[in-house]
């Protein structure tokens, strides 16, 4: 029986499991960021000004990133995937990729 978990967070695989077999640390440009928080809300109703948006999610990632417990930071072993150039199907394969070389008795 396979047992284990799929946990997203800031500070999972340097902090909450950091002995985890597989980590993936998912990053993007902050301006493709914004871009993609933007469209959201817009989809929800919302009207939030992207220079806005985009100001927050650096002020939060300059403040999580230098924060003295727990800063931002992919763990050393974390296969990292920067998705802004990237298709969500791209990012998948790479993760897919990541998981059968982590877990390959798993894989069939």
């Amino acid at each position: 029986q396979v047992s284990g978990a799929v946990l997203d967070g800031r500070d999972i695989g340097t902090r909450v499991c950091p002995h985890a077999p597989l980590k993936l640390f998912l990053t993007a440009h902050a301006s493709v960021r914004a871009g993609r928080r933007h469209l959201e809300m817009a989809a929800a109703g919302s009207s939030v000004d992207l220079t806005q948006i985009e100001h927050d999610i650096r002020r939060r990632d300059e403040r999580d990133s230098t924060r003295a417990d727990s800063p931002l930071a992919p763990a050393p072993d974390a296969v990292v995937i920067d998705t802004s150039d990237r298709s969500a199907a791209e990012v998948l394969a790479i993760a897919l990729d990541a998981a059968a070389d982590a877990f390959p008795h798993l894989i069939t």
